[in-house]
C-alpha cells in the first residue's frame, strides 16, 4: 500500500518520543526486589562471577554487555535495555502494512509509544517488554517473508522468559479460533519454497539460541537458563499471585479508557459488518484479556499482550474520524470543544468529590452535577445529529473525547512510569517500592567515609532480610548475608529487621529506615479509590529496616580515646 506523505519522518518523531519517555529519570528510583534479582546476574555475569541465572537470560546477558563497557551498574543502565527495546514498538505497525492501512498504523504507532502500562513495563528491568516486543518483530518478519529475520528474533523471544509463553498461548488460541470460524478441513502441504523459509528461521534460531544465549559462549550456563521459563509459567497455573481478577480489568479502564471505548466501538462495528480485520483482532484482544484475568499467577503486566490489539482497534476507529470534509471542519471542532469543556467540568467535580466526606450532601451534590454535565452532553451531540448531521455529531464526539482522554492517558503515563516528582502507588508495579533507599545509601557512604576514608571501604552484614533490592543499593561495598549474627561477629555495619536486639544495642548505634512499602488495594475504601484516580495516591504498608554501625567507629567516640 502506497505510504502517505512524511510517513517515515512521523515514524521516526513517534521512535523519539517513545524513547524520551522511557529514559527520562530513568535511573531516578531505586530497583525493586524483582528488577535487582535480575540486575544482579547481570552485573555478576559482567565481573566474571557466573552466577546461576534465572529464567530471563535475554535481558541478563544483554545488560551484562552495558555493564562490562560501563565498569559498573547503575538504576539507569540496569533499566536501560528494556527501555530501548520498548521504544521500537512504534515500528511493528510498518512491519505488518498488509493488514493496517497507513494511517491506522500511525495512529497505532503513537499510542504504543505512550500507553501507559507499555512505557511502565519497558522503565522496569526485567525481560517481560523484551517478550513482547521480539514475539512482535518475529511474527511482522516472517508477515514480509523475511525468514532470517524472523528467525533471529523468535530465539531472542525464547530468552526472554516466562511471559513469553502467555503471549504464544494466547495467539494460538486466537488463530485455532479463527480456524474453526473459518472451517478449514483441510491442510494444504507445504511448498518447497515454504519449507526452505522454516529451514532458514530455524537455522538462524538456533544461531542465535547458541551466541546470544551464551553471549558469544562467555556464559554458557545461559543456554540451559532459558529452559526454565516453561515450567516457570506452568507453575503459575497452580500457585495463585494474590491478585484479584477485577483489579486487572479495573487497571485496564483506570490506564487504557481511551483504547476500551474506541477498541470496543470498532470491535462492534467490525462484527455488524462482518470485517475480517477487526474480527481477528477483537478474538485476539479478547483471548488475551481472559488469559490475562484467569491465568491463576497473573499480574497486572500481563495486559500488555491484549493492549496490542487492543490499540490497533482504537487507532482503527479512530483513522475513521479523519475524513472530515472541509464543509464540515467548523461544525466538528464545535462539537470536539463543547465535548472536551463539558468532560473537563465532569473531572472538575471528580476531583472535588475526592476532597468530601461520602456520604455528604456536598458530594451527592457533585454526583448530580457530574450525571446532569453528561447527559447535557449527550443531549448535545444527538441534537448536532438532527440538525447538521451524523457525520458532524460523530466525528466532533470523537475527537473531544478522543483529546479528553488521551491528556488523561498521558497523566496516567507519567504516574505509571514514574516519570513524576513524587513517586505515586502503580498497579503496573506488581512488587514493593524501596522508600528511603538513597537516604539509606547516603548514611552508610558516609559512616563508612568517616570511619576509614573510603565510602566503600567497611564491609556491611545483611541479617535476617531477604531483599536483592537492598544488595543492589549497597553493591559497592563488601556484602555478607546471614540467617542471624553470632555472638562473636562484631561486623563494622549492619543491618536487621525492625525488632528489639539488645546484644547490637549495647556494642552498635542503629538508626530506623523505611524500606519497603506496599499499597493496601485489597483493604482500599471507595474514597480511597477516588483519590487514587485522581492523584494515584492510595494508603501504604511500610517495613522499616536498622542500619547499625559499631560504636568506635564514631567520630566521637575515637575523640575520647587517649
Amino acid at each position: 500500500m502506497k505510504p502517505f506523505r512524511h510517513q517515515t519522518a512521523l515514524y521516526v518523531a513517534a521512535f523519539l518520543l517513545a524513547l524520551a519517555v522511557r529514559l527520562i529519570r530513568l535511573g531516578t528510583w531505586t530497583l525493586t526486589d524483582t528488577e535487582a534479582q535480575w540486575a544482579l546476574q547481570a552485573l555478576g555475569v559482567a565481573q566474571g562471577l557466573h552466577p546461576a541465572l534465572g529464567s530471563q537470560p535475554a535481558y541478563v546477558l544483554l545488560t551484562s554487555i552495558i555493564f562490562f563497557f560501563y565498569g559498573s551498574g547503575t538504576n539507569f543502565l540496569a533499566r536501560f535495555v528494556p527501555a530501548f527495546a520498548g521504544s521500537f514498538l512504534v515500528f511493528i505497525p510498518l512491519l505488518f502494512q498488509e493488514r493496517l492501512k497507513p494511517r491506522p498504523g500511525l495512529f497505532l504507532a503513537f499510542f504504543l509509544a505512550f500507553d501507559p502500562g507499555l512505557v511502565s513495563l519497558s522503565r522496569q528491568a526485567g525481560s517481560s517488554i523484551l517478550a513482547v516486543t521480539f514475539v512482535l518483530f518475529a511474527w511482522g518478519f516472517w508477515q514480509r517473508k523475511q525468514s532470517r529475520w524472523a528467525g533471529v528474533f523468535a530465539a531472542l523471544a525464547l530468552l526472554s522468559g516466562s511471559a513469553l509463553w502467555e503471549g504464544l498461548l494466547g495467539l494460538g488460541l486466537a488463530w485455532a479460533i479463527l480456524q474453526a470460524m473459518e472451517a478449514r478441513g483441510k491442510t494444504e502441504s507445504a511448498s518447497s519454497h515454504e519449507r526452505s523459509e522454516w529451514l532458514s528461521a530455524l537455522w538462524f534460531g538456533i544461531g542465535t539460541l547458541l551466541v546470544g544465549g551464551t553471549l558469544f559462549f562467555l556464559s554458557p550456563n545461559g543456554l540451559s537458563a532459558w529452559l526454565s521459563s516453561l515450567p516457570e509459567y506452568l507453575n503459575g497455573w497452580i500457585h495463585p499471585s494474590g491478585i484479584s481478577a477485577g483489579m486487572i480489568l479495573f487497571s485496564l479502564i483506570a490506564y487504557q479508557p481511551l483504547a476500551v471505548i474506541l477498541g470496543l466501538i470498532a470491535s462492534v462495528r467490525g462484527w455488524i459488518y462482518r470485517s475480517k480485520r477487526v474480527m481477528q483482532l477483537s478474538i485476539w484482544m479478547l483471548v488475551a484479556l481472559l488469559l490475562a484475568v484467569f491465568y491463576p499467577f497473573h499480574q497486572v503486566s500481563d495486559l500488555a499482550w491484549m493492549l496490542i490489539p487492543l490499540w490497533s482497534l482504537a487507532a482503527l476507529e479512530l483513522a475513521r474520524a479523519v475524513n472530515i470534509l472541509p464543509d464540515e471542519r467548523r461544525q466538528v471542532i464545535g462539537v470536539a470543544g463543547l465535548s472536551i469543556f463539558i468532560l473537563f467540568f465532569v473531572w472538575l467535580q471528580f476531583l472535588a468529590i475526592t476532597t468530601l466526606p461520602i456520604p455528604s450532601s456536598q458530594a451527592i451534590d457533585s454526583i448530580w452535577l457530574m450525571a446532569g454535565s453528561l447527559a447535557l452532553l449527550v443531549i448535545c451531540i444527538l441534537l448536532v445529529g438532527v440538525g447538521w448531521s451524523a457525520r458532524t455529531a460523530q466525528f466532533g464526539a470523537t475527537w473531544g473525547v478522543a483529546l479528553a482522554l488521551g491528556i488523561y492517558s498521558f497523566g496516567a503515563m507519567l504516574g505509571a512510569g514514574n516519570l513524576r516528582v513524587a513517586q505515586s502507588q502503580e498497579m503496573w508495579t506488581a512488587d514493593k517500592t524501596p522508600a528511603q533507599a538513597n537516604l539509606l545509601l547516603t548514611v552508610a557512604n558516609e559512616m563508612s567515609d568517616w570511619s576509614n576514608d573510603n565510602i566503600n571501604a567497611q564491609p556491611i552484614t545483611i541479617v535476617g532480610v531477604d531483599s536483592p533490592a537492598l544488595e543492589w543499593l549497597l553493591r559497592g561495598h563488601q556484602i555478607s548475608l546471614v540467617s542471624a549474627l553470632s555472638a562473636s561477629a562484631s561486623p563494622p555495619f549492619a543491618i536487621t529487621a525492625n525488632q528489639n536486639n539488645p546484644t547490637l544495642a549495647k556494642a552498635y548505634r542503629g538508626e530506623s529506615f523505611v524500606w519497603r512499602q506496599a499499597s493496601l488495594w485489597d483493604n482500599a475504601a471507595p474514597s480511597d479509590w477516588m483519590r487514587w484516580l485522581a492523584y494515584h495516591q492510595m494508603p501504604q504498608s511500610s517495613e522499616t529496616i536498622i542500619f547499625w554501625v559499631r560504636n568506635d567507629l564514631f567520630l566521637d567516640t575515637k575523640s575520647t580515646k587517649p
